[in-house]
């Protein structure tokens, strides 16, 4: 999951919008660093990487890639499952437009900014002004994602190329998000995540 399903999710279980955003930038035990409630949420946003990694759906999409990008499937799926989620938000949550959404996890998350490490904070200069959530509807924008983290990190340079995996497997992508989104919507809602 990338940052749009974190928040969908977190909102869904009534958990902090900023621990669950929050979460790649914070290393080892946050207790002593948040308020309980980010700390929650960091927690949160960490059993559901994991559990997402394992879900049958992602393992078997992760052997979709070719050779030369498998090693980060991962990452390209986590961005590629924003895109369904932000293609289908009107059917995935009708009552809740994306762009009121997307202004309430950025109030959410703006309150602790203030505390927050300077690579999240720079994050959060971006993803709200040039509205990611949002546009992650578009492939040419999640081409745009991968080719960002891929400059940003030398190491990843393979999520140039992963692009074509995704164009390759489009439909059965979707399909398989369709699988797994709804379950964990209804765990999220549980409070079972």
């Amino acid at each position: 999951m990338n940052f749009l399903a974190h928040l969908h999710l977190a909102h869904l279980a009534d958990s902090s919008l900023s621990g669950n955003l929050l979460a790649d930038f914070v290393r080892g035990n946050p207790t002593s660093s948040f308020p309980p409630d980010v700390v929650e949420g960091i927690f949160m946003h960490r059993r559901i990487d994991v559990m997402t990694d394992n879900l049958p759906e992602v393992r078997e999409a992760r052997e979709w890639f070719r050779r030369e990008t498998r090693r980060v499937a991962p990452i390209t799926l986590d961005v590629m499952w924003d895109h369904f989620l932000s293609r289908h938000w009107s059917e995935i949550s009708p009552d809740f437009p994306l762009a009121d959404f997307v202004r309430y996890a950025h109030t959410q998350v703006a309150t602790i900014l203030p505390e927050s490490p300077p690579r999240f904070v720079n994050l959060n200069n971006y993803i709200w002004s040039e509205k990611w959530l949002e546009r992650y509807r578009d492939m040419a924008f999640i081409q745009n994602v991968l080719n960002g983290m891929a400059s940003r990190r030398p190491r990843l340079d393979a999520l140039r190329d992963s692009w074509l995996d995704l164009d390759t497997h489009y439909d059965a992508l979707e399909a398989r998000f369709w699988q797994f989104y709804p379950r964990m919507m209804a765990q999220a809602s549980r409070k079972t995540l």
